[in-house]
């Protein structure tokens, strides 16, 4: 058998099955969180959030020049992934049959039938098994960075396997030279690739020495350790930060045009580095120095795909975040300065003490009309108290985090945690929670896919083994339908796991050397990064993603465990037989039952659900209109549908987080699209004159208007001016009373408020601030716009209750997905229901303009995320205001249509069902209580209990099944769940009010139900 042959087709028969998985899975549009943003900023080139992918934008463009569809660009971009992990699989392929025919095959010339078929089964097995686990698989069908990176670090893996075939020819060392160009690409996506250099050096050091031994390994580990470090912190800002040097100098000292000094500091250094090349070929050979100076070159070409990065901010994009147009911007944007910093190996613990405030490192922006770079103001920097810890893993000030540090652990002195205290966090949340979680998600099975806090029920690892499993999460008999059928629930009954755990002792006993290669890269891709990435407590979302490369180095001992299955067979069968068996065993075993477990909640093809929302978003705002956004989930999404499809170019949306950027604050006063620069009373000087992100507040008995707070706050007047310990002046709030005064015949003329409600415009709307405190430039810069617009401009809200929302709630009112705000105040009752509702603006936005996504599509399935920002808009609660205010006008037919219409879109099966079906009861203020209703009341007052009993009889149904299943757990287990049973016993409770205050006697005989608590 022609072993070279079969090895190619066959690699690229396993790149066919994969592309083929992905586009069949592909998501049509859009995707929650960054894929927004990375689609947008690829389909014009943005500059998408820091560090940036610039390399990832171009491919993605060119992807999307393949259609002229707009509604399509996000479908092509998607498919980047697809095809780069399509193309990640078939380079696993080659590298496993490499690994595996050296141990295998040897280097025969004339391999037999059964080695060929091990060689090339365990091969196919170990990359198949790959293409379907769940977080490859995840990122491999939306348009993320992830598959990319992932598709790299395949490539330089298998690059160095071709230069160990070769290593002792001729020209050997061009696959270095390969690798170096790949590393220095791969920055242009993300910084995982990197990850892989240990293993490149461990490669090289075993081909090259003749003898190998633990102090050469070491050594070899710690050269690589430190061109790892190197490449890290020393090219990748090292070479900015020495273009800042340069070019600060040509432009204050020498008095160049600014960003003359970048061009000579670019023709210095690629002179340096050809000279030197020329220098060690031609002149004075140094075969070493030579290939060093040429992998450093090519590195610096493929990192140079970031000139794209300040080419597109200095064209003022839409999208320009941190607006890095010079070195200096530059270089902050390449060290994400914005997102701060945090302990590695030496910093201090979260109990660590603040002992004063510094103000050290120069912030420098360019004064284009000078002609230099000015210091514009220095960051403060806190001094803490003592010394620091070694390994700081509890370092987080946060309230939340603080407690969840004592739920991961056992710490004795909470006011003091010590250093085996850091280390159980280290092991039991960084590690297990956070890493091992995952790596079990992927090769033994998945509980679901909500996201675990710790607790029994949520986003555990789990086999489909009931003894093991129950002695984990409780036991597993009689659980509820909707926990056994979730479709996220994948159990793989550890094959994967074993068939792993065999190839790792068959390489190990086989092949040491590639074994250590090999678990150079499954440790620095998993472990390594726990310690890096240092994280906190309650992410957002599962960061699964980060460990890909962990996952892929397993894989390769998967498709090993092949080779270890026919040895035993061997001992039993022929070996042409045991060849065959091992491979159909090993093929049925792994990824065939991962693709039939993993399919239905890895299948997006149908849903468009993240697209359809953010139009939704932007259709509930009328022309010209200001929303202020809150997190990923309410911006990236709007983000896409307005850069790529186009929609609603009149709205300008206005990231509150981003708000505290004074990058962002200047481009709000740029025009964008066909959204007019937003209004603004404070210069733009004064906001960057602000020391980071917060402003001090004055307590004053005086109420001041906004208007009045705003010419204060912009004055030079040293009076009007507080000193800081830095020495610098820097303007204030005079007073935590503020007022927004409003024009009533402006806000009638306009829209804003109906006529007939013009008696009820409030001329002044009061806000009160902290008095002694801080506000952040975000809440400042709202402020701003709102007074500054004088109500001409129709201002909106994503949502109510953040930190920045003023206080504004009681002046909302609701249009659809957005609050609108109108100087009409409506008691605040609660965070669940703000504001007031313009009946027939909400009627038609919801009944005839909204579209879902197909959410309720038999073929489509809503993932966690799906479902938890249904949750956040308050999807059912949308329909049950307007159908509850209809019911208060009379209208008893549009309330039925309304609820029909909620349930139609969302039955229990696409949404489950929640304190919106059963109403919510909560305390106010003032001490009392306040009820909103839910679906299943609605359907009672609109006169419909039919359809009411329907719902809340199968809702009681469940809430039964799930407190039967918790009772019966062991109070270990259900320790950790106390918050769900009560939840379920509270609506439960709820719907037996229900059935009594509407006097279902039927019901609650079939439910067996007498009294309250029965």
């Amino acid at each position: 058998m022609h072993f070279r042959k079969i090895n190619l087709f066959l690699g690229w028969v396993s790149f066919a099955i994969a592309l083929i998985v992905y586009l069949l899975t592909l998501e049509p549009t859009v995707s929650l969180w960054d894929c927004g943003e990375f689609i947008a900023s690829a389909y014009k080139l943005q500059v998408g959030h820091p560090p940036g992918a610039p390399l990832f934008m171009i491919i993605g463009r060119v992807f999307a020049l393949f259609t002229s569809d707009q509604e399509k660009v996000a479908m092509m971009i998607n498919a980047v992934s697809a095809f780069a992990s399509a193309f990640t699989i078939l380079f696993l392929f080659w590298t496993i049959s490499h690994l595996l025919k050296k141990i295998v095959i040897g280097s025969s010339d004339k391999p037999s039938k059964a080695e060929v078929i091990v060689v090339l089964g365990g091969a196919f097995v170990g990359a198949l098994a790959y293409t379907f686990s769940d977080t490859f698989w995840f990122s491999a069908v939306e348009g993320e960075v992830y598959a990319t990176s992932s598709l790299f670090t395949a490539v330089v893996f298998w690059a160095i396997l071709k230069w160990e075939n070769v290593a002792d020819k001729p020209g050997a060392n061009r696959w270095l030279i390969l690798i170096a160009y790949l590393i220095g690409l791969s920055i242009g996506v993300h910084l995982l690739n990197l990850l892989a250099i240990p293993a490149i050096v461990l490669v090289y050091y075993f081909k090259k020495s003749p003898i190998v031994t633990r102090n050469g390994v070491l050594k070899a580990l710690g050269i690589s350790g430190v061109i790892l470090l190197f490449i890290m912190y020393g090219m990748i800002p090292g070479i900015v930060k020495l273009a800042t040097v340069v070019e600060k100098f040509f432009t204050n000292t020498v008095g160049l045009h600014y960003n003359v000094g970048v061009v000579i500091y670019v023709f210095l250094l690629l002179g340096a580095l050809i000279y030197g090349i020329y220098r060690t070929q031609f002149l004075k050979k140094n075969v070493l120095w030579n290939t060093v100076l040429l992998a450093i070159t090519v590195i610096v070409i493929g990192y140079s795909s970031y000139a794209l990065i300040v080419i597109r901010a200095l064209a003022g994009p839409p999208m320009n975040e941190n607006r890095p147009e010079n070195v200096f911007a530059f270089l902050s944007y390449l060290n994400r300065e914005q997102y701060g910093d945090r302990p590695l190996i030496l910093g201090y613990q979260y109990n660590a003490e603040v002992e004063d405030l510094v103000y050290k490192k120069p912030v420098y922006i360019l004064n284009k009309e000078e002609n230099r770079y000015e210091i514009a103001h220095r960051k403060p920097e806190v001094v803490m108290k003592g010394s620091k810890v070694l390994l700081p893993r509890m370092y987080s000030r946060n309230v939340m985090h603080k407690q969840a540090y004592q739920e991961f652990g056992t710490i004795n002195d909470p006011g003091s945690p010590s250093f085996l205290d850091n280390m159980e966090f280290l092991f039991r949340y960084q590690i297990g929670h956070m890493y091992l979680r995952y790596f079990m998600w992927n090769f033994a099975g998945r509980q679901n896919d909500i996201q675990g806090h710790g607790n029994v029920l949520n986003g555990n690892w789990i086999s489909g083994i009931g003894a093991i499993d129950s002695a984990r999460i409780g036991s597993q008999k009689n659980l509820p339908d909707q926990m056994k059928n979730h479709p996220a629930r994948n159990t793989y009954f550890f094959l994967p796991l074993l068939f792993g755990l065999v190839g790792l002792f068959f390489q190990l006993d086989k092949s040491t050397r590639d074994f250590w290669v090999v678990m150079s890269l499954f440790i620095l891709t998993g472990v390594a990064i726990v310690i890096y990435l240092n994280q906190t407590p309650y992410q957002p979302r599962e960061r699964d993603y980060a460990f890909a490369g962990s996952f892929y180095a397993f894989a390769i001992w998967i498709g090993m465990g092949v080779a270890g299955l026919f040895q035993v067979l061997r001992s039993k069968l022929n070996a042409n037989l045991s060849a065959i068996l091992a491979t159909i065993i090993s093929l049925m075993a792994v990824p065939v039952l991962m693709a039939t477990q993993n399919w239905d909640d890895h299948d997006r093809s149908g849903r468009y659900t993240a697209r359809d929302i953010a139009k939704n978003y932007l259709n509930s705002c009328s022309k010209d209109a200001v929303l202020f956004t809150v997190g990923d989930n309410d911006t990236f999404p709007l983000w896409y549908v307005q850069d790529v499809e186009g929609v609603r170019e009149d709205i300008r949306i206005v990231n509150m987080m981003l708000f505290n950027m004074d990058w962002y604050i200047d481009q709000a006063r740029w025009k964008n699209y066909d959204s007019e620069p937003l209004p603004f009373t404070i210069p733009q000087a004064k906001y960057e004159a602000i020391p980071g992100n917060s402003i001090f507040v004055r307590e004053h008995k005086q109420w001041a208007t906004v208007d009045y707070m705003l010419n204060f706050m912009k004055s030079d007047n040293p009076d009007y001016m507080v000193k800081l310990r830095s020495g610098e002046q820097v303007n204030f709030i005079p007073t935590h009373q503020l007022i927004i005064q409003v024009d009533s015949a402006t806000v009638v003329s306009n829209g804003t408020v109906a006529p007939e409600d013009a008696h009820r415009v409030e001329k002044n709307i009061r806000i009160q601030l902290e008095p002694n405190g801080q506000i952040f430039k975000n809440s400042l810069g709202q402020l701003d716009i709102i007074a500054s617009n004088k109500w001409n401009r129709p201002i909106y809200y994503t949502s109510g209750g953040f930190d920045g929302s003023l206080g504004l709630e009681e002046f909302y009112r609701l249009e659809g997905l957005a609050y609108r705000l109108v100087p009409l105040r409506t008691p605040y009752e609660s965070i669940l229901v703000m504001g007031d509702i313009d009946t027939d603006t909400l009627y038609e936005r919801l009944m005839n303009q909204f579209e879902w996504g197909r959410m309720n599509a038999e073929d489509v399935q809503l993932d966690y995320y799906t479902i938890r920002t249904m949750s956040v808009i308050r999807f059912r609660s949308m329909y049950t205001r307007l159908a509850l205010q209809l019911l208060q006008e009379g209208d008893r037919k549009r309330a039925v249509e309304v609820l029909d219409r909620c349930m139609e879109l969302a039955p229990s099966r696409v949404l489950p069902y929640d304190q919106y079906i059963t109403g919510i009861t909560l305390p106010k203020r003032d001490g009392g209580v306040i009820h909103h209703e839910g679906v299943i009341e609605a359907y009672y007052l609109s006169g419909e209990p039919e359809k009411a009993n329907d719902i809340l009889l199968e809702h009681y149904q469940n809430l039964t099944d799930n407190v039967l299943y918790f009772n019966a757990m062991k109070p270990r287990h259900r320790s950790s769940i106390q918050r769900d049973i009560n939840e379920a016993m509270y609506q439960m409770e709820e719907l037996k009010i229900l059935l009594q205050n509407y006097q279902q006697e039927e019901l609650l005989l079939e439910l067996g139900i007498t009294g309250f608590g029965s």
